[in-house]
């Protein structure tokens, strides 16, 4: 009798009974899920766990870390999806790839049947802990996955029949830890919620990044981070209809949800639009249940392309954040309200969005999978943007490789070549000009399924409806790559898929008098480092050359073979080895006598120096700066660095460390002063953004702040507290594209040509050096795109942010812009490449 009651039970809450064993979080961890953090190894335990002895759930791993550790994801469903998951997958798939319009465009008919049978569920794809120290999400994504894996409620059987859930439980383990390391060891016995307790104040650099103090939730697009890279592999792979990314804001602030705020990006759907309310209403309706505070459309806005929501947005999904409150709260804090805010809270508040926020994607299912079928086959036949194509030349072979791949990792079509004449929009002056397409240019068509992500990463200004944007305004990526491109009414499509590989026909000799390499992007600086590891000696030509009939820029690297035999007797042997395994080309001059320019005996040519690299890390600078420096030195260029604090300056060797980088952040000026000697015997110091800054009251750097023009002060319009939250337009600058001129002939500036474009998110330039190199300066056309106020293009309109000044034997090297910004900014790589190796 006691069997068959207990089977009636399972049949009234939906489970069977192998299903009711299943470990509860607070179980498997042996303790109450929020009453302390949760490691990494123990979420990816019992996600494991689940996976093992539920059928209804698929682990699948995509990665790992910089430092190792183990990313995945689960995938829940229910039953009969799970069995046909592969089916479903290729299905929603195709509908990304608009495969009804492309094969067959005048019908929109797809002649392939699919292999699934059933109705195709909507995928809805959960996020948790993209920042290490919001740390409330990983916790959460435990709860949810054994809520769906448990599945008691007929309501969540039903969801599950016609919705696949992604859930990635942790998208930054190694942030994560670096913060649970930390609060493990400050917490006493109990948790103080006392807001001044060190607990609750996190030291330099936070856990917040990952390994390189990179923000993932700004990688999206770019990629440039090993977590984004595999993370994107799988995303891409199932293209969810519904993305939500879980975060924390500070502690003292109420719930967020979508509805975003302005400013929203024009490409975004009117759907994608009105969906947000309709799960932000729905989210609302629960939140109203419990008296839970929330807020919607007052922040967090829908226009730069790389979060965890608009790129989903870009790419067809609903897109959304939800933001708890709780960056630093630990186990409990007071708030300024004098509650108490627990992690259970938290969780609690996560959990009840994700829950409501499947409820009505599954309620909305069929209109989910219809709009995200129309948004790709729209990009297909009536693309998106003022402009139909993009057409970007090949000044550049390297940078422009790097836009390809940069493109194929988001799916961006794209071919080369079409020898015709057209007119458009020129990047580089901002008006209608013919052009011509050549052999190796780059087009972009924006008849294509990803027209949307296509358009918003290259139109050359996007419309900017609310200057009170959360991040930057501007990204065009003829800017961030230094090339020169159009953008035209017209449908330009490429002819060749690949580029025209030019092989150089060198001439035979014997016994060079010199190797000649010209220096255009990293793979030449390789090279360099090569020949430098084998002793070799290895000079620049400061000015352009001609020898044999062939034009060689300034910059371009040359090896004697006289002066370096003598040290390496190998040395032709070790050039030919060189050369193959770099896989560049070696010209082999046969005398020092140049057709044009000035002779190899010249002092032009000076041997390089080989750099012994130290980053200064700590308090005094920016995290973000530093990752961006040795993330490029450790993972680009493959060079050795150093991360050395700012008291060890003192007494610095030249023998061990000849170039010292002093990253974004704010130095004391007596500190910086005590390089003075270790300068003058020949150190290199190259200072970025507001390092440069910290010099300008010091006697012993010649940089200064530009003088003020002042105006006189006419209040208009008093303010009014009503906007007292808004952005004074005539100060703003949350990003924007200004073009520097170049002293083209200096070592700072090869490969660069005229112009180098830089991202500014402060008015900061200097007024001109009265000793030393005024490489790059703002002129009145120096404004290009974004969003910029009349005071800030006005400062931004003349003054000095690139120069360099020579102190004894070394150099002091001033870059007052981000060069390395988010490892998206590949010209600025190009400048630091220069700055690094090439000035002297």
């Amino acid at each position: 009798m006691k069997y068959y009651l207990l089977s009636f039970l399972l049949l009234l809450i939906g489970l069977k009974p192998a299903e009711a064993q299943l470990k509860s979080p607070d179980e498997f961890l042996g303790y109450p899920l929020g009453s302390k953090f949760t490691p990494h190894y123990k979420v990816l335990e019992y996600f494991k766990y689940l996976g093992s002895v539920n059928k209804n759930i698929r682990i699948q791993k995509y990665g790992k870390t910089y430092e190792g550790r183990e990313l995945l994801v689960a995938i829940v469903s229910a039953k009969e999806n799970i069995d046909n998951l592969e089916a479903i997958r290729k299905q929603n798939l195709s509908l990304s790839n608009a495969e009804r319009i492309l094969s067959n465009p005048e019908k929109g008919i797809s002649t392939e049947k699919s292999t699934f049978k059933g109705k195709q569920p909507v995928i809805l794809w959960l996020s948790y802990n993209v920042h290490g120290n919001e740390a409330s999400s990983t916790e959460t994504a435990l709860k949810m996955l054994f809520t769906l894996a448990e599945a008691k409620s007929v309501n969540v059987q039903a969801w599950l029949k016609n919705t696949v859930v992604i859930i990635d439980p942790c998208l930054n383990p190694d942030g994560r830890e670096r913060y649970l390391n930390f609060f493990g060891s400050t917490m006493g016995f109990q948790p103080n919620p006392n807001p001044s307790s060190r607990e609750h104040i996190e030291p330099w650099p936070s856990g917040r990044s990952n390994h390189y103090y990179f923000d993932l939730n700004r990688d999206w697009a770019w990629q440039s981070q090993v977590e984004t890279q595999q993370r994107l592999d799988l995303y891409q792979d199932w293209m969810p209809e519904v993305h939500v990314d879980f975060h924390e804001q500070s502690y003292n602030e109420p719930y967020y949800f979508a509805p975003a705020a302005e400013p929203i990006h024009q490409d975004i759907t009117p759907w994608q639009r009105n969906f947000q309310v309709t799960v932000g209403k729905n989210n609302a309706k629960y939140f109203d249940q419990n008296g839970w505070q929330y807020f919607t459309k007052e922040q967090f806005d829908l226009l730069y392309p790389s979060y965890g929501d608009t790129y989903p947005l870009y790419n067809g999904a609903i897109g959304m954040t939800y933001e708890q409150g709780g960056i630093g709260a630990g186990l409990a804090v007071v708030t300024i309200d004098g509650d108490t805010l627990t992690l259970k809270d938290r969780i609690a508040h996560h959990f009840t969005t994700g829950m409501a926020t499947l409820e009505t994607v599954s309620i909305h299912a069929d209109r989910l999978i219809e709009e995200f079928s129309k948004y790709f086959e729209k990009g297909v036949l009536n693309p998106p943007g003022t402009y139909k194509s993009f057409v970007i030349k090949a000044q550049n072979s390297y940078r422009l490789q790097q836009l390809a791949a940069l493109l194929k990792r988001n799916h961006i079509q794209f071919a080369y070549g079409l020898d015709k004449e057209f007119t458009g929009y020129s990047y580089e002056t901002g008006k209608n000009e013919r052009f011509k397409v050549e052999r190796n240019d780059l087009v972009i068509n924006l008849n294509q399924p990803r027209a949307v992500l296509a358009n918003v990463l290259m139109e050359p200004q996007t419309t900017v409806s609310d200057s009170n944007t959360y991040d930057i305004t501007a990204w065009a990526l003829p800017y961030a790559f230094g090339l020169p491109a159009y953008a035209s009414l017209e449908l330009i499509k490429g002819r060749f898929p690949e580029q025209e590989e030019k092989k150089e026909v060198f001439p035979v000799v014997a016994r060079p008098y010199a190797w000649i390499l010209p220096w255009n992007g990293l793979p030449d600086a390789q090279v360099l480092m090569e020949l430098q590891k084998e002793s070799i000696k290895v000079r620049i030509a400061e000015d352009a050359f001609t020898i044999g009939g062939r034009k060689f820029g300034n910059g371009s690297l040359l090896v004697y073979r006289t002066e370096n035999e003598r040290l390496v007797p190998t040395l032709a042997s070790k050039m030919t080895a060189i050369e193959k395994r770099m896989k560049q080309p070696f010209y082999p001059a046969a005398s020092g006598f140049v057709d044009r320019g000035k002779d190899f005996g010249s002092s032009a040519y000076r041997i390089l120096n080989t750099p012994k690299v130290a980053i200064v890390a700590g308090p005094e600078s920016s995290p973000q700066s530093v990752g961006e420096l040795w993330h490029y030195m450790e993972q680009e260029l493959n060079y050795p660095v150093s991360l050395i604090g700012l008291k060890n300056i003192d007494n610095l060797n030249l023998n061990k460390i000849n170039v010292l980088i002093l990253p974004d952040g704010t130095y004391p000026v007596e500190t910086m002063e005590k390089l003075e000697d270790w300068i003058k015997i020949g150190g290199k110091v190259i200072l970025l953004e507001d390092a440069v800054q910290s010099v300008t009251d010091s006697k012993l750097f010649e940089v200064k702040k530009k003088e003020e023009v002042k105006e006189e002060e006419v209040l208009i319009n008093p303010a009014l507290y009503a906007n007292r939250n808004s952005v004074d337009l005539s100060d703003a600058i949350p990003g924007a594209i200004f073009k520097v001129h170049l002293d083209a002939g200096h070592p700072l500036s090869t490969a660069l040509g005229a112009y180098y474009y830089a991202l500014k998110t402060d008015d900061h330039v200097y007024a001109p050096l009265n000793r030393g190199w005024n490489v790059g300066l703002f002129k009145p056309d120096s404004y290009m795109a974004g969003v910029a106020g009349k005071k800030v293009v006005k400062t931004l309109s003349s003054g000095m942010t690139l120069g360099v000044q020579s102190l004894g034997k070394g150099t002091i090297v001033y870059i007052g812009t981000d060069v390395l910004f988010r490892s998206f900014w590949e010209n600025g790589k190009q400048l630091f490449l220069n700055a690094l190796f090439l000035v002297d």
